[in-house]
């Protein structure tokens, strides 16, 4: 935890010092492979996004919801590992399991009325700790009100579209 502690801290403080440091712009590049397939390209990370073959895929990768679900479940317990260090509070262990609500007539176009997205989320946060359950609950609720993929769900985002329209290849 205390190397965790001097990271955190020295990037608290290097973006105190350097603001302008701290903005940037992330870039994933997505590109479908075959049927609805998807090679995820983000640095130099390589992943695959399908859906199972019973929803019209291959079944070679999780489909979105499960990244999705996963951004958050890792944003958060990767948060709880960094405030904790941060805040001296001895953690053991962390869990973090999502779960969301979804109603398919929205996402087939069955019913213009159900919203296509999640109509629920919810998260469990099980910790493994010598602390004092308040110094837990104090440590969580900072680490929540700083969670970058909590914060994208719970506040409206802008969002832009682009559409560029390439004639098919020749062969």
């Amino acid at each position: 935890m205390s190397e965790i502690k001097a990271i955190f801290e020295g990037a608290r403080e290097h973006i105190r010092k350097h603001p302008q440091d701290g903005i940037g712009t992330a870039v994933t590049y997505t590109a479908v492979r075959d049927g609805v397939t998807c090679d995820v390209r983000d640095s130099h990370w390589q992943l695959v996004a399908d859906e199972m073959p019973d929803d019209g895929g291959a079944g070679l990768g999780p489909d979105p919801g499960v990244f999705a679900r996963a951004a958050l479940g890792s944003c958060l317990a990767m948060g709880y590992v960094f405030w904790a260090a941060h805040l001296d509070v001895p953690l053991h262990g962390v869990a973090v399991t999502v779960e969301t609500d979804y109603d398919a007539r929205g996402i087939l176009g069955v019913d213009d009325a159900v919203p296509p997205g999640w109509s629920a989320v919810r998260y469990k946060v099980e910790l493994q700790s010598d602390a004092p359950e308040a110094r837990l609950r104090e440590m969580v609720e900072m680490a929540d009100r700083y969670s970058s993929i909590l914060d994208c769900l719970r506040r409206p985002l802008a969002v832009t579209r682009e559409v560029v329209v390439s004639p098919r290849p020749r062969p």
